[in-house]
């Protein structure tokens, strides 16, 4: 219970910064970053549960109070599946995965100043784990699950069944899970493959409700690669 509350009490720390991380990636493509508020050009850094901007309370990012949530349910899951050394590089695929996830569930990309810091820290933190566990063979296993499930994704978006933020998020997280296993890896795969399937699937049933034309039903992917891969190493 202690750990659980210092879990979301960091969560709630550090919702904030990701908040602002929010409302500046997402934006759609081709348009510049949202480095300052539209509306009265504050600079955009934290921002509070409400999601409005200090200067001119105008809305920015996501609604209200969301973030928090999700942050706070995160920081738990990672808390719990945290197995010491692997801990810092959880910690940063969730602190940048919340990020991820919301900008592509908003306005359907991933940003590669996102995706790269991503996939960068999490091959330097995984190299320190495997160095102070003294198992630097390991980091082969995860060189190869990244490499594997990035070239999958990468497949997929050169048959147009994705975009191109998807395979570095795949790499990155392909390397986490490879220190897992590959039985991780294929599971979380599947989980993301499922999940995706069962909201598109959601999606559809709700637009033939409405009778609404459901062809060409844009589904985001990168949170259900984050939510797979969260039930993964939770599972393991």
């Amino acid at each position: 219970m202690l750990a659980a509350a210092g879990a979301v009490l960091a969560g709630f720390l550090v919702a904030p910064l990701v908040r602002g991380l929010v409302a500046r990636f997402a934006v759609p493509e081709g348009e510049p970053w949202c480095a300052a508020c539209p509306l009265c050009g504050r600079e955009v850094r934290l921002l509070p549960p409400g999601g409005r901007c200090p200067g001119c309370r105008g809305r920015l990012g996501a609604g209200p109070w969301s973030v928090e949530l999700v942050v706070a349910a995160v920081a738990v899951a990672v808390a719990r599946a945290a197995d010491g050394p692997s801990a810092a590089a959880l910690g940063w695929t969730a602190l940048l995965g919340v990020v991820l996830g919301f900008v592509d569930a908003r306005v359907r990309r991933l940003p590669y100043p996102l995706t790269l810091p991503l996939a960068g820290g999490v091959a330097v933190l995984l190299a320190v784990a495997a160095l102070a566990e003294g198992r630097p063979g390991v980091l082969l296993r995860c060189l190869l699950v990244a490499c594997t499930v990035g070239a999958l994704l990468e497949l997929a978006v050169w048959l147009g069944a994705l975009g191109p933020g998807d395979s570095p998020l795949g790499f990155a997280l392909g390397g986490l899970l490879g220190w897992f296993g590959w039985r991780a890896a294929a599971g979380g795969l599947l989980a993301a493959v499922v999940l995706a399937g069962l909201w598109a699937s959601l999606r559809a049933a709700v637009e033939l409700a409405r009778r609404r034309p459901v062809r060409g039903l844009d589904v985001p992917v990168g949170p259900f690669l984050l939510l797979g891969a969260l039930l993964a190493v939770l599972a393991g």
